[in-house]
This record gives structure tokens, sequence and C-alpha cells, in this order.
């Protein structure tokens, strides 16, 4: 089942590669729980991010710290009904958009539980202001390998909208907002699950 991306979780994933430029950064894809599929064997349907949880920059192969934000991530996606569906990341360097052994090896972990997971690659060297079209690279695993799909507005459940939004946060720095599992761990105030981009999101549709 290919994912699609509200406009909330696009928004994070772009905010959060804006904020730190110059380094790699990552997060999860959250998802609605999905029903069980049909037992006619019809097709499900496409699961729905709804939300994305930005985790680190700079450094981010830190076991330590990534098992402790997968706790508390999975703790709370449990109690909003919700399961981790994917990975998504930007790479350090803004011409390498492809996913590597990192990014891979967690989205296999997250496939464990969820069989339909994806990797989300922001691909940071077409990240403007106006956002004309999608920068994202979507992989999927197929036959042990993870293959890239085409993104087009049917990636998302409204590219207008999505579009819209992303581009007016960008304009008034939104991403300075943007708190990561980073922020978070520096100062325990700093909220990840980012009530105030969600308002700000909301107060645009």
């Amino acid at each position: 089942m290919p994912i699609i991306l509200t406009t909330q979780a696009y928004c994070k994933m772009l905010l959060h590669a804006a904020k730190y430029p110059h380094c790699a950064v990552n997060g999860l894809l959250v998802a609605e729980k999905v029903k069980e599929k049909k037992k006619d064997g019809s097709p499900s349907s496409p699961v729905l991010c709804v939300d994305c949880v930005p985790l680190f920059h700079g450094t981010l192969a830190l076991a330590p710290m990534l098992e402790v934000a997968l706790t508390l991530i999975d703790t709370w996606c449990k109690e909003n009904k919700y399961v981790i569906a994917g990975y998504y990341q930007a790479n350090e360097r803004t011409k390498d958009f492809r996913p590597n052994p990192f990014a891979e090896k967690v989205a296999a972990r997250i496939s464990e539980n969820f069989s339909d997971a994806a990797i989300v690659m922001v691909d940071s060297s077409r990240l403007t202001m106006s956002c004309f079209e999608p920068i994202l690279l979507i992989y999927d695993h197929h036959e042990n390998k993870w293959k890239n799909r085409d993104v087009n507005p049917e990636c998302f459940e409204d590219w207008h909208e999505a579009r819209k939004i992303t581009s007016a946060l960008l304009e008034s720095r939104s991403s300075d907002d943007l708190v990561d599992f980073d922020n978070h761990l520096d100062d325990l105030r700093n909220d990840w699950t980012n009530p105030v981009i969600n308002k700000a999101v909301l107060d645009l549709c």
C-alpha cells in the first residue's frame, strides 16, 4: 500500500530540513492505524501519514538516543492510535538524496511492525520558498530492495494545500519554531510533538 502525506507531515519534513540546511536531518512518519486487510482480497486503502516526528540533526546514527526516541514515540503513538509507518531523511550533501545504510536499517526495523513502511528522502537541492513541486523521493520495499517511486500530486492528501501552506511557513521562518528530538534532549521543555507548528498549519488551512 503506498503512503499518502498530509500537509502537516510534509510541512514538518521541509521545515526540519530548512532549519538545518547544512546538516543531515531525519525523523519518523506516523500514520493512522490501518484496519485489517479486506477478506475478499480487494485492495486496501493507501496509508495516510498524518504527521511526522523530527528526530535529529547533524549526527544521525547515535544508537542510544535513537532508542530513547523510538520508545517515547512508540508510547505516544499507542496513546493516539497511531503507528510508525516510515522514516524520512535529508542528507548533508544537497545532491545526495539516496537512502544510506543507516536509513535502510531504521526503515527495516520499522517494517518489522508495519510491513508497508516507506523511506522518504528530502531533496534539499530543490528546497525553495515557493515549493512549486514536491521535493521528495519515496522508496518502497519490494523484493528485498528499496525502490524509488514517482512522486506526484497524488502522493499527497491535498497537494495544492500542502504547497501553499509549506511556502507560507517557510517565508515566515516558522522553521525556527520546529522542535526535533535533539532540541528536546537539550531542554525537556521543548515539545517534540510540535504543537506550535501544528497550530500554524491548522490556521492556514
